[in-house]
């Protein structure tokens, strides 16, 4: 036998070596990319831990001030016939969109809860555009058509919007002993 054969026996431990050398090489090569990606892993466990907190604490209580003290208040105070008709179909189309998005971001919750914890999960990307686009439409709707009217209707009597005011702080005020209301 040839000394210098690579299937020399002899040759063989050096070999298994180098071929766990390229293993480890490998290896090393995805230890290389991880840096990149740690950044956008961090980024990614922010965004959920501020977005799941900021939606339940803002959005649903926001949602929650709409329906109880303004559509209310705006609906009271619209003239009746077409002008009230008009508060209405607007109150209805805003609260059905707040219980749509509301549907939306309990789906997807679960999974943004994981993510801020940094656990692995697939969350539909499609939901989260869909709630993204949604509130944004929902959003020009409400600042561009309802608000406006809301402020002209409630704008006639500025009692109406002082009521508003008092009832919106009042639901805030946190009471001794008791937290918000």
């Amino acid at each position: 036998m040839n000394p210098s054969q690579p299937n020399d026996p002899k040759d063989q431990p050096i070999q298994d070596f180098s071929n766990c050398h390229v293993g480890i090489l490998g290896k090393l090569d995805l230890l290389g990319e991880l840096p990149a990606l740690l950044g956008p892993a961090a980024q990614a466990r922010d965004i959920a831990t501020q977005v799941v907190g900021f939606f339940r604490e803002a959005v649903f209580e926001h949602h929650l001030d709409e329906e109880r003290e303004l559509f209310p208040a705006v609906l009271d105070s619209a003239a009746k016939g077409e002008e009230r008709d008009r508060v209405q179909a607007m109150v209805t189309q805003l609260t059905d969109e707040h219980r749509e998005l509301e549907s939306l971001w309990k789906r997807l919750d679960p999974g943004l809860k994981k993510v801020a914890k940094g656990q692995a999960v697939e969350i539909d990307v499609t939901d989260i555009q869909r709630l993204v686009a949604q509130y944004r439409s929902h959003a020009h709707f409400e600042e561009a058509a309802f608000l406006p009217l809301a402020q002209q209707i409630l704008g006639r009597n500025s009692h109406h919007l002082a009521a508003l005011g008092l009832s919106l702080h009042m639901r805030h005020t946190p009471l001794p002993g008791m937290g918000y209301v």
